[in-house]
């Protein structure tokens, strides 16, 4: 199965697949990729401009290959604003999308007080595009207490 977790910045959408995933499934997490490839002392959230480049890349070839295996093993994405092309993808892969979303307040202040200075944008931005899928729930996925 894939699923694709999704929601702002700061949500809970790492902790979402923590709580679920095993040591034998396939986590795909542009955070997690970077840290990776970054060098010893790197933050937990590396915003250099290169190093994002390199790890988006290795990315999408994760996705591109993992996709192929979700039969034999869960996916896990994490695809924070996906475009309307990359949800028509998912959906014919028979994605499960899950939206984590501990609400709009909390999440500013996750970022104002754990991320780089630039992630409220991106939050402010989910917010300003997020719109309901025909048929979603009208309630909000909380994420773990911090």
């Amino acid at each position: 199965m894939l699923y694709v977790v999704t929601g702002p910045p700061a949500a809970g959408k790492s902790s979402w697949i923590t709580a679920r995933a095993t040591a034998t499934d396939i986590v795909i997490d542009l955070d997690r990729i970077t840290l990776a490839l970054s060098g010893p002392g790197a933050p937990n959230w590396n915003q250099d401009e290169v190093l994002r480049k390199v790890a988006l890349r290795a990315r999408f070839a994760a996705i591109d290959e993992a996709v192929k295996h979700r039969d034999a093993t869960d996916v896990y994405l994490i695809h924070t604003m996906p475009s309307a092309k990359a949800t028509a993808r998912y959906r014919r892969l028979d994605a499960r999308i899950i939206i984590v979303d501990p609400g709009r307040e909390i999440v500013m202040q996750r970022c104002r007080d754990m991320r780089h200075s630039g992630m409220e944008a991106v939050a402010a931005r989910w917010y300003s595009r997020r719109r309901k899928a025909p048929g979603e729930a009208a309630g909000v996925q909380a994420s773990r207490p911090w």
